[in-house]
């Protein structure tokens, strides 16, 4: 067999090695790299760029010193979850670079960033006055969290009173132009619901590409062919439109009767359906 067919196949198999390995420590090893796992990483992949050049290594001594790292790594992550004190050791803790609204900068000296460096990580975060910031630390994953003074946060419907409906996870029930049936299950909607909205919107299920039914059960399209106008959910509004077209009738029919039990019934109710409107109206607005 020729080198390059030794090559290879090393190639592939260490390939499908680092890929079981990578499986095992879990994603978290992806998005927040520590010390520790970047240094064995590094190893890792040095070792195994070796193996696969170096026809002279046998592959077994390979595969045995990738897999005893591997172990290693999974052994202190799982001691670094059991462990606080082993935890900031090998993952290190956050070190605060404003407080306040005021640079520490014996912190940024002791992580070795300058001022540039610090307003760079700041602009990341859509923050361009530094006056704008409360608190930022860097994270041990080398991220900075920022906190902003309360006078520059975003206005919240929290802040000024304002009822907000409850979201659900929107379910796709159509990818690909196939129905996915056990996401339309989870929505608590079935097949024929399926066809039935379709054909509300007009459209043939032959021409959606994707279907998603969001937390108050409508359902939002995207068709094959996009020259055609997306249809949109009705169900909500034409809801709102008929409670308000009540409400206005009843005050109508107040205006309209003379006998004063029937007027005093037309207004105490107006007023109910007026007061249903004001709370549904977060649910029942696209």
């Amino acid at each position: 067999m020729s080198e390059w067919s030794h090559i290879i196949i090393r190639t592939f198999i260490f390939l499908f090695v680092l890929f079981i390995i990578t499986k095992i420590l879990g994603k978290k090893h992806i998005s927040q790299i520590t010390f520790f796992e970047y240094v064995a990483g590094i190893t890792i992949g040095d070792i195994a760029g070796n193996l696969i050049t170096g026809l002279d290594i046998k592959i077994g001594h390979g595969i045995l010193g990738i897999g005893l790292i591997g172990i290693v790594t999974f052994a202190v992550g799982y001691i670094a979850l059991k462990s606080n004190s082993f935890r900031d050791f090998v993952e290190g803790k956050g070190t605060i670079f404003i407080k306040d609204g005021k640079i520490m900068e014996d912190n940024l000296k002791k992580e070795k960033y300058s001022s540039d460096e610090l307003t760079y990580l700041l602009r990341k975060k859509d923050v361009f006055n530094l006056a704008d910031v409360e608190f930022a630390v860097l994270e041990h994953t080398g991220d900075l969290s920022v906190l902003l003074k309360k006078e520059n946060r975003p206005l919240t419907p929290k802040d000024i009173n304002l009822i907000t409906p409850d979201e659900k996870v929107p379910q796709t029930v159509i990818r690909d132009g196939s129905i996915v049936h056990d996401s339309l299950a989870s929505a608590g909607k079935n097949r024929k619901w399926l066809m039935d909205e379709l054909d509300k919107l007009e459209v043939t299920m032959d021409n959606v590409f994707y279907g998603q039914v969001d937390s108050y059960g409508d359902l939002t399209i995207d068709l094959y062919d996009d020259k055609i106008k997306q249809p949109s959910p009705q169900t909500r509004p034409l809801l709102m439109a008929l409670l308000k077209k009540c409400q206005a009738d009843l005050e109508l029919f107040e205006l309209e009767t003379d006998a004063p039990d029937a007027k005093k019934m037309y207004k105490k109710n107006a007023k109910k359906l007026n007061e249903a409107i004001r709370i549904l109206n977060p649910y029942l607005n696209n």
